[in-house]
């Protein structure tokens, strides 16, 4: 088994504040963190937060003996006028500490209000990759959306043309959304993947449900197993995302956080 680093998204603390998220994470004994910066859904930070507030969420973390070791910065890469906005996101990971920043390439929880080709999306990344470089930053485009798995990213991350541009493989999101079935898009595309939000599925594929790892029907170990046997080493971020009702209050996602640490160091990973 390849060693991985082990991340908590702030994400899993949707609907609750920056300050429970991170004693969550500590509750549960998770050392690194993705901060959320989602447009209109999780907003534990964002640009447009006062300098103050930053420096203070920022301080928070770290005082806490977190890491920021990745930002949620989701923004519709096909959008022109969204770019801008993107750049924000990039600046603001480079303050926080993060070296990785997931997008979708299309907008997360937002209705997109443009669409383009793949050409058009990686020449807009493309135009990103100074400021990236500049922030010694890379960019992961996660499986989200009409962009569900890892084989409708690559032609997009090959016409980048930079190891600055990888894929956020989210193993839920990738059933929910692409309708994988088994590993075989991650072993056709294991060579392009940086990230992996780790994440579980239960109830019907198409249900919005995505429990504590391991207390759903996904194969978790089988698609690791698959990153192993290609000698991938990207890092794990946790993800939860409940029900559509969410969860019933801060417990559960405390709970639930607990419930996802034991399960992957059962795996035999270190937090």
């Amino acid at each position: 088994m390849i060693p991985r680093t082990v991340i908590v998204n702030s994400n899993c603390h949707h609907g609750f504040s920056i300050e429970e998220a991170v004693r969550g994470a500590v509750n549960a004994g998770f050392r690194n963190i993705e901060l959320t910066a989602t447009k209109g859904w999780t907003e534990h930070v964002f640009p447009t937060m006062s300098f103050s507030r930053l420096c203070d969420v920022r301080d928070m973390v770290r005082m806490n003996g977190l890491t920021i070791a990745a930002m949620s910065g989701h923004t519709n890469l096909m959008d022109e006028s969204r770019l801008d906005d993107f750049k924000m996101n990039l600046r603001l990971a480079a303050f926080l500490g993060a070296r990785i920043v997931v997008t979708s390439v299309g907008e997360a929880h937002l209705e997109d209000r443009a669409k383009g080709a793949d050409e058009q999306v990686a020449a807009n990344i493309r135009g990103l990759l100074p400021l990236v470089e500049d922030l010694g930053l890379s960019i992961v485009l996660e499986t989200h959306g009409e962009h569900g798995t890892a084989s409708r990213l690559r032609p997009i991350i090959e016409l980048t043309g930079s190891p600055l541009v990888r894929i956020c493989y989210d193993t839920a999101n990738a059933v929910f959304y692409g309708d994988v079935k088994g590993t075989e898009d991650v072993e056709a595309n294991a060579d392009l993947i940086g990230y992996v939000h780790v994440k579980d599925k239960a109830a019907g594929r198409t249900d919005w449900d995505f429990p504590a790892l391991g207390q759903g029907w996904l194969d978790i170990p089988a698609v690791l197993k698959a990153l192993d046997d290609a000698g991938n080493r990207a890092p794990l971020s946790v993800e939860i995302e409940f029900t559509k009702d969410g969860p019933s209050g801060l417990k559960e996602v405390d709970d639930a956080l607990i419930t996802s640490a034991r399960y992957l160091e059962g795996l035999g990973y270190t937090l």
